[in-house]
């Protein structure tokens, strides 16, 4: 790292949240956590999720925020100069790094399309749509590379010009903004939907939990799918909390910190299930439709609420400001990488980010079109595919397992290096005693999510 860098930090203790969690809230809280609730039977399943995000998910939020702010370096040089004399474990840090890469060639189209469903439902274009239409509708989009392009460069041109400016009034500000119309959004379309007519089915589908329905599904898929979704619910793994704690003071312990933007990533998928649920009873629509649910289904379902043109134009919004909140905390990781592995300037560095990430991310959004032929898990199967698989079952586990063992052993950073990092401050303390727990029970069952990751792909 060049030595004449000055390091840049936040300006608040409400960015660091707001940032971390904008990271951690994205499509994983606002699409997939409904439908696969949806499909796992409602309430009992998010009670198994919350467990799951406490008991597995937050302590390893903690070790990464941890290792950010004891070596104020992004993941690229951070266990490098938290444990120099084992220099293997900077490997990861670079292949983290490269993870984040990978996460935006296929996030950038799917934000994309977020922001051109908000642009056609303002233009009306959904108003009176039938399912089968909207289906046709979504079928044609993704058929046409010039919209899966022009909307993929746009995403990634906002994601651009947030963080070209500077940390505090870039990015640290317009997260803020966003995160609170983000917030307001979902509010108002949750008030608006367990008010229709018929929502009270939806609420007690939601909200009374029935275990039955876990057993009917198969209680091993259910509970892999639960514990599935709160590891990659928060982003942990990739370096991306770390890169957010580097920017942060010692004021505060990292535990009270990681709970809070636990709680405020898990009320935001709590609150997308308020919308979708009530609705979906409302108007008769099966909630365990799948991903189609949001392209298809909904816009069928917004064509007939009273004002359906204004809340479905709200509802696109806010999945756009999800989406391109984790565009940007990610675009902010790889740059910070940049910036402290080969000296950079931040404009220099967001630059070769932007144009990098744009290229690279034209596979994804050929892939549903002109090169659809490749198919590169198997029949069905197509570019973003691929890319999801790279980071949701190999990154993010394995990263997982790496920080979670660089902070418990003496072959890494070690336990109380550790703990005195992440109790520095005030606020909530990490539980010492349980050392025993995360040094055995944790890295086993990470272990299980990534075999049954492997095992779901390629076992059957």
């Amino acid at each position: 790292m060049n030595s004449n860098t000055k390091r840049e930090t936040l300006g608040s203790r409400l960015g660091f949240i707001f940032l971390s969690a904008g990271c951690a809230i994205g499509l994983g809280n606002v699409w997939r956590f409904p439908f696969i609730t949806g499909q796992y039977g409602g309430a009992a399943f998010v009670l198994i999720y919350i467990l799951f995000l406490i008991m597995f998910v937050l302590p390893i939020m903690i070790m990464e925020f941890a290792t950010g702010r004891a070596s104020a370096l992004s993941t690229t040089r951070s266990f490098m100069k938290l444990r120099p004399e084992h220099k293997i474990w900077s490997l990861w840090g670079y292949i983290a790094w490269l993870g984040n890469y990978v996460l935006m060639m296929f996030y950038t189209t799917i934000t994309g399309w977020m922001l051109a469903y908000t642009f056609y439902s303002a233009m009306g274009k959904f108003e009176g749509i039938t399912t089968e239409a909207g289906g046709k509708f979504f079928d044609s989009f993704l058929a046409s590379p010039n919209q899966l392009v022009f909307w993929m460069i746009l995403a990634v041109l906002i994601g651009f010009l947030v963080c070209w400016s500077s940390l505090r009034g870039g990015v640290e500000r317009i997260t803020k903004i966003m995160m609170c119309c983000l917030l307001a959004i979902m509010i108002a379309i949750a008030i608006r939907a367990i008010t229709l007519e018929g929502a009270d089915k939806g609420l007690e589908f939601y909200l009374k939990p029935d275990f039955s329905k876990l057993t009917s599904s198969g209680l091993g898929t259910a509970l892999y799918a639960a514990l599935g979704q709160a590891f990659f619910t928060l982003s942990v793994g990739m370096g991306s909390m770390a890169i957010f704690g580097s920017y942060i003071s010692r004021d505060r312990s990292l535990t009270g910190e990681a709970v809070i933007v636990t709680a405020l990533d898990t009320f935001v998928a709590l609150t997308a299930g308020l919308i979708i649920f009530p609705a979906c009873f409302a108007y008769g629509i099966n909630p365990g439709a799948g991903p189609g649910l949001l392209f298809v289904t909904l816009p069928n379902m917004f064509s007939f609420m009273p004002a359906g043109r204004l809340w479905g134009t709200l509802f696109f919004l806010f999945m756009s400001f999800a989406a391109l909140s984790t565009v940007i905390a990610v675009f902010e990781n790889i740059i910070a990488g940049y910036i402290d592995w080969l000296g950079w300037s931040r404009h220099k560095a967001s630059l070769v980010t932007s144009v990098s990430i744009l290229i690279l991310s034209l596979p994804c959004a050929l892939g549903f079109n002109v090169w659809s032929f490749i198919q590169p898990l198997g029949a069905g199967t197509g570019v973003l595919d691929l890319e999801d698989f790279i980071v949701s079952d190999n990154i993010l586990p394995i990263g997982s397992v790496i920080y979670l063992l660089f902070c418990v052993t003496r072959y890494g950073w070690g336990w109380d290096n550790f703990v005195k990092e992440a109790d520095s401050g005030n606020g909530l303390k990490f539980p010492k005693a349980l050392r025993w727990y995360f040094t055995f029970v944790v890295p086993v069952v990470m272990l299980g999510i990534i075999f049954m990751g492997y095992y779901s792909k390629f076992g059957k």
